[in-house]
């Protein structure tokens, strides 16, 4: 795909058939690990597995959103998983989650896929969640694009813990953004 091409996306629920697709995106070896928390610990290929296999469980017991904080982003014209979205609480007694975003296939990569998607994701936890004050997002400096995109979409810098990452035997620092919804209403009204 060229990236003058217009893609439509969605974010959507992972189906049942999608996980045979999820197991061989989320591969241990798929480049978007290098940048997507390249410091956390990662599951192995077993580990992996195991994962989709409980995901499966889940289905097959009746269980329709087995993503409780994450989305699939998906061609709305294939249907094929892109990458996926995610929240998670930073304070919940403070009403403060932080989200994040990975695009799985690089060929997707400098498409504005991730702008797109994000940009979706906000309005969505933010309408979802209608007591949240603010949106966070954390990366590292050895993430450009990912700075980039936060910077695009109006989050504000707001914290660079120094060397506090280590990727390939090499500090970065960890650099946190933010959005207050009041921002993001105004920004996108």
């Amino acid at each position: 795909m060229k990236m003058s091409e217009s893609l439509n996306i969605v974010l959507r629920e992972l189906k049942i058939e999608d996980l045979e697709d999820y197991l061989y995106w989320n591969h241990p070896s798929r480049e978007f690990h290098k940048f997507n928390g390249p410091y956390f610990a990662k599951d192995n290929e077993d580990e992996l597995k195991q994962y989709i296999d409980g995901l499966k469980e889940q289905f097959l017991k009746g269980e329709k959103n087995v993503f409780k904080n994450k989305k699939i982003i998906a061609n709305k014209d294939t249907n094929e998983i892109i990458g996926q979205v995610n929240w998670y609480w930073k304070s919940e007694e403070t009403l403060w989650m932080e989200i994040g975003i990975a695009i799985f296939n690089e060929e997707y990569w400098g498409m504005g896929i991730g702008y797109e998607a994000l940009k979706m994701w906000i309005d969505e936890t933010f309408k979802q969640n209608p007591k949240l004050i603010r949106l966070g997002l954390s990366t590292w400096s050895g993430n450009k694009r990912m700075m980039k995109l936060s910077e695009k979409l109006g989050l504000k810098k707001e914290a660079v813990y120094r060397k506090a990452r280590i990727v390939n035997n090499e500090y970065y620092d960890s650099v946190s953004y933010g959005i207050l919804k009041e921002e993001w209403r105004m920004l996108n009204q």
